[in-house]
């Protein structure tokens, strides 16, 4: 199973070479330095190829194969991102509900310590089915397995600097 497509040896689109290189830089290996992220799939070969493709970026990586897992880890860990698959099989989990990733995200929704988390939704499915769904449903962005390592690094920078955004950018209360 192939996961991640081939590295790109031309610059992203817009001229962003950021992230656009075979070899890691100081841009890209420490992005994730002081961060988490949650990685939610019902496959193991998934699971640690983004474990160690982010490792290599500095992030902390947490792993989840099923839903009640995710919302669980979520809301013990708090991490700043959750990259989340859409599909999982019947007999996946043993909290008793049919979990998906559309599921997993109105979970989170629920409890206000996590319900700002940026979401990224990864599937092998067809993107037609769920690009617009899991948009309109808060992910931050979609990405069809096998993924562009570059372009999905460019939006985890792009979803855990806007996250942080407002939090450093709220105005102080003037007495």
């Amino acid at each position: 199973m192939k996961l991640f497509g081939k590295w790109r040896k031309e610059p992203a689109p817009g001229g962003d070479t950021t992230f656009a290189s075979n070899e890691p830089d100081q841009a890209t290996s420490n992005i994730g330095e002081g961060r988490k992220i949650l990685v939610v799939d019902d496959n193991a070969v998934v699971l640690k190829a983004f474990e160690v493709k982010l490792k290599a970026c500095g992030f902390e990586v947490l792993m989840a194969s099923e839903g009640a897992a995710a919302v669980s880890s979520a809301r013990q860990h708090r991490p700043d991102l959750i990259v989340l698959d859409i599909n999982f099989p019947p007999d996946v989990g043993s909290s008793g509900l049919q979990w998906d990733g559309f599921n997993i995200m109105q979970w989170l929704r629920r409890f206000q310590e996590v319900s700002s988390i940026p979401v990224i939704i990864i599937t092998s499915g067809d993107p037609t089915k769920f690009k617009e769904k899991a948009l309109i449903n808060g992910a931050v962005a979609f990405f069809q397995k096998p993924i562009n390592y570059d372009e999905f690094l460019l939006a985890v920078h792009r979803a855990i600097s806007a996250n942080n955004q407002p939090k450093s950018a709220a105005p102080s209360q003037a007495a």
